[in-house]
Formats: C-alpha cells, sequence, structure tokens
C-alpha cells in the first residue's frame, strides 16, 4: 500500500489560525527530542548549525520525534547543497538553512532543495528514506509538494532585502533570527534593543509584502507574544538545553541558600 508523508511546516502554516509555537532541540539528544516533541508544542527545530549533530545523530532526532503530532524542522548547517541533499534524504520534509542575506542565496537554497529542471539536487530518493525506500508513489514528480524550505534572516543586509528574499521562487518562508541581526549591528547580545526589535519588524514587513509566512525566535515570552502580534506566524518559544538549565539553577537555589549566583537569562 503506497505511504503518505506527513505536512511539511508550509502546510501547517497554510491550515492553522494561529501562530504556531515551536522548541528548539539544541542537545543532540533523541531522548530530549522526543519529550520536547511530546510537549504539546507545533513544531522542533532540530539543530545542526550550533548544537552537535551531524548525519546519524539527526536521524535518529527525526526517528524519535515521529510517533507525534509534531512537525520536526532540521536547520542545516550552512547553505551546503551536499548538506541539504543529504539532510533531505533522511527524510526531514522541512528544512531551516542559516545567514540568507541575498536574493542570489536564497535562489541558490531553493535549487539545492529541489530536483531538475528546477535545481540541482541529487535523486536518490528509492534508496533512502525520503521516499520510505520508494513506498511513496510518485515521490520524484511530487518532491516539492513534500518540501518546504525555509531560510533564516540574521543580517541588516538580510534585513534590506528581506522582501525579495522571501519571493525567491521556491522559498517557502522566512524565519528572523534576532541574535546575529543583533551582532550584525553592532548590538551583540542585545536581542531586545529597540533598534534590533524595529530591523525584526522591518524584515516581518517585508516577508509579509511578498505573501509568505514569517517566523522568529524568542524565548521570553512576553517578547515571544508581541512577535506574534505583529505578524509573526511561527515562533520558537524555548530551547531543550536552555530548560534544562534554568530549572537545575533554580534547584540549586532552592536548596543551597548561600547561592549568590545572578538570574540568567535563556537565550
Amino acid at each position: 500500500m503506497p505511504l503518505r508523508l506527513s505536512p511539511t511546516l508550509r502546510d501547517r502554516l497554510t491550515a492553522a489560525g494561529r501562530p504556531l509555537f515551536g522548541g528548539w532541540v539544541c542537545s543532540g539528544s533523541p531522548v530530549m527530542a522526543e519529550i520536547m516533541a511530546g510537549s504539546g508544542l507545533d513544531w522542533v527545530l532540530i539543530d545542526m548549525e550550533h548544537a552537535p549533530n551531524g548525519l546519524e545523530s539527526t536521524l535518529a532526532q527525526l526517528y524519535a520525534v515521529s510517533a507525534y503530532p509534531v512537525t520536526p524542522v532540521v536547520r542545516v548547517p550552512a547553505a551546503d547543497p551536499v548538506t541539504i541533499k543529504q539532510v533531505l534524504d533522511l527524510g526531514a520534509q522541512t528544512i531551516l538553512v542559516p545567514m540568507a542575506s541575498t536574493p542570489d542565496e536564497a535562489r541558490a537554497v531553493a535549487e539545492a532543495a529541489q530536483y531538475p529542471p528546477a535545481g540541482r539536487r541529487g535523486v536518490g530518493s528509492a534508496l533512502a528514506r525520503s521516499a520510505r525506500w520508494n513506498r511513496v508513489d510518485g515521490y520524484l514528480q511530487n518532491a516539492a509538494g513534500h518540501v518546504s524550505v525555509f531560510v533564516q534572516i540574521e543580517t541588516a543586509e538580510g534585513v534590506a532585502a528581506a522582501e525579495a528574499i522571501a519571493a525567491t521562487p521556491g522559498i517557502d518562508g522566512v524565519f528572523v533570527g534576532p541574535s546575529d541581526l543583533a551582532a550584525s549591528m553592532g548590538l551583540l547580545g542585545q536581542q531586545t534593543h529597540p533598534d534590533v526589535v524595529a530591523a525584526v519588524h522591518r524584515a516581518f514587513d517585508g516577508v509579509a509584502a511578498a505573501g509568505k509566512p514569517v517566523g522568529v525566535n524568542a524565548f521570553d515570552p512576553q517578547v515571544a507574544r508581541a512577535y506574534a502580534e505583529a505578524g509573526a506566524r511561527f515562533v520558537l518559544v524555548g530551547a531543550d538545553v536552555a530548560l534544562v538549565a534554568r530549572a537545575s539553577e533554580a534547584l540549586a537555589t532552592t536548596f543551597i541558600h548561600d547561592r549568590n549566583e545572578p538570574t540568567r537569562t535563556s537565550y
């Protein structure tokens, strides 16, 4: 019997009547990935850029979350067509590619994720989890419907080009990264600085003008809600390692009364 693949993040966003809230899996652990997947969040980000993940651990996490009604997104470490090909063959249906600052960079990402003639993705799905070892009928012909591609805007240059980046054929949406954006603006570590927030809003406006969904990272609940009200359609609101770090610090503060550690922010 032919198999059907799960909805992509693009599909979930199209059907959703509210912003989708997600959790970042940075630990590289399939156990943590499964815990996050079963939390009730809408989506999880499996990170290969800033986490100790290779192909094998990413595959293990895709397995771990597959039993839950959550949409996995894999962030590849860079806009490398070989890595994008391999991650898609692992069965990742939604990828997020960091540091897209120009339409040309976005175009290269889109081409890496699509088969010819639209792109240059290598053909190996019959031997891979992507097409469930050739059990998904018509995978090659319908691959664009089985895969969604998002890029990250993380620089002032990217903010200025947000509309053109989002309008690139084959790009399904844009995710704004306030941390690297702040760094590119000379405001390292100041993600909620008014100038950074204003730049995030300009990126939102540009992406919306292209008719594409926009997302953002915001671990402070008040900031996350404000971005959702400003038009963010998908928001990362916490990370596995940050949740464990802050909760374990709270335990230490509760039981070790002579601790004088400062309160730390999550991200």
